[in-house]
């Protein structure tokens, strides 16, 4: 496997070694004792999917406290995906790393504990799995409004398709500091 740094320190694009011929191929999506020896020991407690048509962003959700890390890749289709570190007091609060995940490329994106996450729909369908480090906690739930102007994420859909909650999350400098998480040096 290989691991991509981006801006935001922690945050790393995934690349494993695809094994294909023409009868189609075969990837290790996760190696715990590969991961341990790159320095990310993670214990994984609980796998989502979701499929989503063109056009649909979801995010940016994070969860605090009880924070999830997350390890995003997509199954079926191509999606824009973002990070957002939103830890209190880390030098790159505020500041996106985003990544094209697509099936045919196979990659992963390592989305760490503290960090707010969301993608949004490129082809006409996609199929989006995460893999999370912390069981979904709805007292925990919350979420940052996806064209917060202060992020300037250069999101690829100008107007997308969001739920309720996403379309009414906060901006991120409307959180109070106790909803989000501190930087830990």
């Amino acid at each position: 496997m290989k691991l991509i740094g981006t801006a935001l320190p922690g945050a790393l694009i995934i690349e494993p070694e695809v094994f294909g011929d023409s009868r189609g191929f075969f990837y290790e999506s996760y190696n715990q004792a590969k991961w341990c020896d790159a320095g990310l020991a993670v214990d994984f407690v609980q796998t989502n999917v979701s499929r989503s048509a063109r056009g649909v962003l979801r995010g940016l959700h994070y969860q605090w406290p009880n924070p999830q890390g997350k390890l995003v890749s997509v199954l079926e289709g191509e999606v824009y995906d973002v990070a957002v570190d939103i830890r209190r007091g880390s030098p790159t609060f505020g500041q996106s790393a985003g990544v094209m995940l697509t099936a045919g490329n196979h990659r992963h994106f390592w989305i760490p504990e503290g960090f707010a996450h969301g993608f949004c729909v490129l082809s006409e369908f996609a199929t989006f799995t995460y893999q999370c480090t912390a069981l979904y906690d709805a007292r925990a739930d919350a979420g940052i409004r996806w064209n917060d102007a202060d992020l300037a994420i250069d999101w690829p859909v100008s107007e997308p398709l969001l739920s309720d909650k996403d379309r009414r999350a906060p901006l991120l400098k409307d959180v109070a500091p106790e909803r989000l998480p501190v930087f830990a040096a």
